[in-house]
This record gives structure tokens, sequence and C-alpha cells, in this order.
């Protein structure tokens, strides 16, 4: 077997996770010295070799972390591929100058791979979103000293620790705690239980003839009193509300101004204008504000 191909599959755990773990223990550790040379060579030669040796010799240490992360219920092998992944962006990233071990330097991008994997599977419907929900998403985890809810004092002192509101805390507790339903029954369930789920009792109206038409005539009947109330307005306001609004590449105030020889704020008072000449028109319905 050829070093391509033991690269490969050194980095794809596959179904035996404990014979991965034996392949990659085995591999042995750089000195300081053989890393720096292979970092140099990567870094000022572009060395796919040197690269492959970094990576390698560096995957017992994604293995250590991914098990870190064995409380989410996601399966080991694929955590300990997304942080390979993170490990392989690291040895790219990687400057020898910098002055620092690589270990150091990769476990920030591992973590963030894997956080990453575990945000996107962790839940069907998305916990956080947020960089702030993120890191309170991991944190919170960690700092629930019991399985039952916080209390006051509790969420109180991990808001104070991670610089958010007491109910931002309350708000996340309660996606952590909350779980999947399945939209259709299980195979094993009666017909006693059956009904409760979603999909028996959850319809989709979008192709409901009778909506279809309702929508149709609702968005016919604004664009006629658009177009109505837009007649009602003098050249120059219906020809900004149109380049600034309607048209598909939107014009700037800026833009505007320029045109018709006048500054950006006066453009911004004309088209306040006719934007309240238009909602009168049309009695305040689907105008922006």
């Amino acid at each position: 077997m050829n070093k391509g191909l033991q690269a490969v599959n050194a980095l794809t755990p596959g179904a035996n996770l404990e014979a991965y773990i034996s392949t990659v223990n085995a591999i042995p550790v750089l000195t300081q010295e053989e890393e720096r040379e292979l970092a140099e060579r990567l870094h000022y030669h572009d060395d796919l070799e040197a690269a492959r040796r970094l990576v390698m010799a560096h995957l017992r240490f994604v293995v250590h972390i991914a098990r870190s992360y064995s409380g989410y219920g996601l399966n080991q092998s694929d955590l300990v591929q997304e942080g390979n992944v993170g490990l392989m962006k690291a040895v790219k990233r990687f400057n020898p100058e910098v002055g620092v071990r690589l270990v150091s330097f990769a476990v920030h991008w591992i973590k963030a791979e894997i956080h990453e994997f575990i945000l996107r599977n962790w839940r069907i419907v998305k916990v956080a979103t947020t960089k702030a929900q993120r890191k309170l998403f991991f944190n919170l985890r960690s700092q629930k000293k019991r399985l039952g809810w916080l209390n006051q004092d509790e969420a109180t002192s991990i808001a104070n620790d991670l610089g958010v509101e007491t109910k931002t805390v309350y708000e996340m507790e309660g996606r952590l705690n909350a779980y999947d339903a399945s939209f259709d029954p299980a195979a094993d369930e009666d017909d006693d239980t059956a009904y409760q789920a979603p999909s028996n009792y959850l319809e989709d109206h979008s192709m409901d003839p009778a909506r279809l038409v309702e929508s149709d005539n609702f968005e016919q009947d604004a664009s006629d009193r658009l177009h109505m109330a837009l007649d009602q307005l003098d050249e120059r306001s219906r020809a900004i509300l149109q380049q600034r609004w309607l048209a598909e590449e939107k014009a700037t105030l800026h833009d505007l101004a320029a045109i018709y020889q006048v500054s950006a704020e006066r453009i911004r008072q004309l088209e306040k204008n006719a934007m309240k000449k238009l909602k009168d028109a049309m009695g305040g319905a689907l105008l922006p504000a």
C-alpha cells in the first residue's frame, strides 16, 4: 500500500474505530526539530509530502479532542473525521515562524470543525445560529451541574460567566432540553397512538385551489393599486421610487443625487414624501416603512 492510500485510510475512521485509533497511535510523534523542518518545507516550498507527515503525526490528537464531545449522541467516527478536516486546514495555514507547536495552533481549527458538525446534526431544528449562541450552547452543557432545570442562582452565575442575559441562558436551556419529534408514526405504533403523529394533523395548504385564487387576486389587486398610486406622483418622484425600489439594479441616494444635481439628503426627502403619498393612496398596504 502506497503512502497516499495510507494517508486517505488514516483520515477516514470508518466503521472500525478501535482499529483506526490503534493505527494512528502507532504513528511516531514528531520532535520539535522534525516538526519545524516539515513545516518549513510546506510553508516555503509547498511540499505535499511534508504536509502528509504533519497531518499523520497529529491524528491521535484529533481522536483525543473528539472523545471529549462524546456526550452529544453523535457517531464518534464522524466527530473524528470532522476533526481531521480541521487538522488539515490548520496544517495548511501553519506558519513555522510564529514560534508555537502545531498542536497548539491546530486545536482551534479541530474544535471549530467539530462544533460545526455538532450544531448541524445534534437537532433537526438548529439550536444555535449566532456566534454568541454557539458559545452559550457548548458552555451551558459543560457548566450545568445537575440533570434538572437551572435555578435562578445557577442561571445568573452562568450568564455572568459568559457575558449574556439570564433570559438568554433560559432560552438556550429550553432548546437543549427539547427533543425531535418524528413527523410520521413509528412502524410499530397501533391505531390508538398513531393519530398523534404530526403527519396526521399538519396539512399542507400551499396547493389549495381556493387559497391559490385568493392569493393571485390579492397580488393582482395590490399591483393595480400600486400602479394607480404611482401615476398620481410627479415625474421626478415617480422616477426616484422606481429606481430606488422597483429597478432590477437599485440606485443609491448618491447615484440619484448626481443625476438630478441635488444633494443625497434632498433625494432622501423626495423619496420619503413620495412614499408617504403612495401609502396614503393605497391605505398603507404592502409598502416598506
